[in-house]
């Protein structure tokens, strides 16, 4: 898990290639109506290793890449939201306020850390092409944009993979991933009324059974490049 100096490592060096950008980026929304930059949002089994697909996507596109615990982070520290929303534009506020008030439908559950990390995750995906690995990003994020994945992989490789993580035995690693699993799908049925595991939120299903992190990612790039438009 990434420290707080991980984190504002990782949140300094981005800030300095939006910044580089910034001017080019709102000039491509302009004349496209973008409203988000490009993104790939992946959301995964427990333990299926997907953190080494996202960073090869993060590696081969020169994306910053934030994963769960970043996020978390970043929307639970009031410095680190300032410095994104100080260098923000009233239209980039105004848009993210306005798709926060489209999320809350019947289904939808509005908490303080979750409008945080919404806001968060909208306006880092405002401001420059990124991986996004959990959170429920993928619900957060403009539905007619970006790629939705789902990294899958067999229950007992998962099993092994977590009891080596975590020094766990057997029994324990069991324990771990149940609880894992029942957390995972109680936050986002509280926050988007829907089932974790639906496959329907997703663009791609990839299952690791039979397929490498390095395949998978090359698959990842090719749909990509598939549904971009023109």
């Amino acid at each position: 898990m990434p420290t707080d100096h991980d984190v504002m490592r990782i949140f300094e060096r981005q800030m300095r290639n939006w910044e580089l950008a910034r001017s080019q980026h709102h000039a491509e929304n302009a004349e496209t109506g973008g409203e988000v930059a490009d993104f790939i949002c992946i959301s995964r089994e427990i333990a299926t290793g997907a953190m080494e697909i996202a960073a090869r996507l993060g590696q081969q596109l020169r994306w910053p890449v934030f994963d769960k615990e970043i996020l978390h982070v970043m929307a639970g520290d009031d410095a680190v939201r300032e410095r994104i929303y100080a260098s923000m534009d009233e239209r980039d506020l105004s848009w993210s306020e306005q798709v926060l008030c489209s999320l809350k439908g019947p289904a939808f559950v509005r908490d303080d850390y979750f409008h945080k990390l919404s806001k968060t995750v909208l306006l880092l995906a405002r401001k420059g092409s990124a991986v996004f690995v959990g959170r429920g990003a993928d619900l957060i994020l403009p539905r007619d944009r970006g790629l939705r994945v789902r990294i899958i992989a067999p229950r007992a490789e998962r099993l092994r993979r977590l009891a080596a993580q975590q020094g766990l035995s057997d029994a324990k690693a069991r324990a771990e991933l149940q609880r894992l699993e029942e957390e995972r799908a109680v936050f986002i049925r509280h926050h988007f009324g829907l089932d974790a595991t639906d496959p329907a939120r997703h663009d791609l299903v990839i299952n690791l059974a039979r397929i490498s992190p390095t395949q998978a990612a090359d698959m990842i790039l090719a749909v990509r490049t598939i549904l971009q438009p023109g």
